[in-house]
């Protein structure tokens, strides 16, 4: 049986893949397992982004979350990371997000978070995915009269978020004309506000959130319309972040994108300069640019790669107790200000790394502290049932091999498959730009050859 959760939590259709029923049984199995481990009545904050199926979800999980017996703070729209914060000030027990992330409005998700903000540990995932197949046979009994949980409406979340990304912020943005696309998610009603109140000079868009247009041809996933808005305002930068807001990318004054390894490494050096970045290490992962590599490298900074996933990220962050890490997606996690990837926080302390250089020289001169290896990555679709047997086909094996062999220290090859949707992901660095585009090719052709053999053996049976 495959396993419930992914890299980021439960991830699919709504609807379909991810029904009422499901977050029902996930609200009523999260109560439960918490209530054993915690021997009290458990408090549980719940908080979505702005997709049309976040109102049917949500519904279902607190009442599953409440027929379990466990309380509920609903938050109601809200960043990811702003769920992580509340659960903490609240010392509620676990934090749920209703979001897919990055993905558009067809799509949905449930993340849960621990009482000290953290992503949920496999482990508990494992306890929680039982139950959810043990509650399949009927055998759950419920508590009644006044033994069945509560939900309370949270007041005020954006004014009380808002005063804690800003708190030890000193930072004035007078002069900086920004281009801001909240992707039409959660980050829309008052991402853009909190910048003007700095004293930016702030044009938003799609920020006007319907149920139905999050991350449609826009936020961090689709940087074209933010890039045109750059060049034709004349704006000194441009941010998207993505549905849910943990993740952030830059355009420059040039058009030209800032991803999560060029903001890695202005904060590495930065945060070195003020003697905080302690290990004198940056936590990266497989995705991440050589380019970022051989930065660190020339630097004497630590770079150490880790799984695709914030949470692999994180988890090597606090085993080390590593302060800087995160993915070339956009994910950047500050350890000493957040327990989880947040957007608007990460771009507040880009900003304090780099105020005085945009108006003096601009961010493009900034970003060419790293020199960018040429990168191509190319997505096959896979369902989910085909991904293993595609990842351990010889013929695959064998190319991906031959594939590292060949471009030696000079470049990399990852194949990988996505935890969060059907894909498998060919990604190819190189400094010979028309060696790695025939690479990716010749890797993707094998991977198409692979899906045509499995589905005509799965017809044959």
């Amino acid at each position: 049986m495959a396993r419930l959760f992914g890299t980021d939590g439960v991830r699919g259709i709504a609807n379909r893949d991810l029904t009422p029923e499901l977050a029902y049984a996930l609200g009523f199995a999260s109560a439960h397992v918490l209530a054993e481990h915690t021997k009290h009545r458990p408090v549980i904050v719940v908080g979505t982004d702005t997709r049309i199926s976040c109102d049917m979800l949500g519904a279902a999980l607190m009442a599953g979350v409440t027929s379990a017996g466990a309380d509920v703070l609903f938050a109601g729209v809200i960043t990811t990371p702003g769920v992580a914060w509340l659960t903490r000030i609240h010392d509620a027990d676990a934090g749920v997000m209703i979001s897919a992330s990055h993905n558009t409005f067809e799509y949905n998700g449930i993340k849960l978070f621990s009482g000290d903000g953290f992503k949920l540990p496999d482990d508990t995932e494992d306890e929680i995915e039982a139950f959810v197949y043990a509650m399949e046979q009927g055998n759950v009994s419920r508590p009644t009269g006044k033994d069945i949980g509560k939900i309370r409406h949270l007041d005020r979340i954006y004014e009380e978020y808002t005063e804690h990304l800003l708190d030890g912020i000193d930072l004035d943005l007078s002069g900086i004309k920004m281009v801001v696309d909240c992707a039409n998610g959660s980050s829309s009603h008052f991402a853009p506000k909190l910048l003007e109140s700095l004293g930016a000079d702030v044009l938003a868009i799609h920020h006007s959130p319907d149920g139905y247009n999050i991350n449609r041809n826009c936020g961090s996933t689709h940087l074209e319309g933010l890039i045109d808005q750059v060049l034709e305002t004349g704006a000194d930068i441009g941010v998207a972040f993505d549905g849910d807001a943990d993740r952030l990318l830059l355009v420059d004054e040039k058009g030209q994108v800032c991803n999560g390894d060029a903001i890695l490494a202005i904060m590495a050096l930065y945060l070195r300069c003020r003697n905080e970045l302690r290990g004198n290490t940056i936590v990266a992962t497989v995705m991440s640019n050589l380019g970022l590599e051989r930065l660190a490298e020339r630097e004497g900074i630590n770079f150490i790669r880790t799984a695709v996933g914030d949470r692999y990220v994180l988890q090597c962050m606090l085993e080390e107790n590593y302060v800087l890490g995160g993915e070339q997606s956009g994910h950047i996690i500050l350890l000493d200000h957040t327990t989880t990837g947040d957007g608007i926080l990460s771009l507040l302390y880009f900003l304090k790394a780099v105020e005085h250089n945009i108006r003096e020289i601009g961010l493009s001169e900034i970003c060419k502290i790293m020199e960018v290896i040429p990168q191509l990555i190319k997505n096959v679709h896979v369902e989910n049932e085909f991904k293993n047997a595609v990842m351990e086909h010889p013929s695959l094996v064998s190319l991906i091999s031959d594939t590292e062999r060949e471009l030696g220290l000079d470049g990399r090859v990852l194949v990988r498959a996505s935890g969060t949707e059907p894909l498998v992901r060919v990604m190819l660095e190189g400094i010979d730009q028309s060696r790695i585009d025939d690479y990716a090719d010749k890797l993707v052709a094998v991977i198409e050859n692979i899906l045509v053999e499995l589905n005509e053996d799965s017809s044959g049976d």
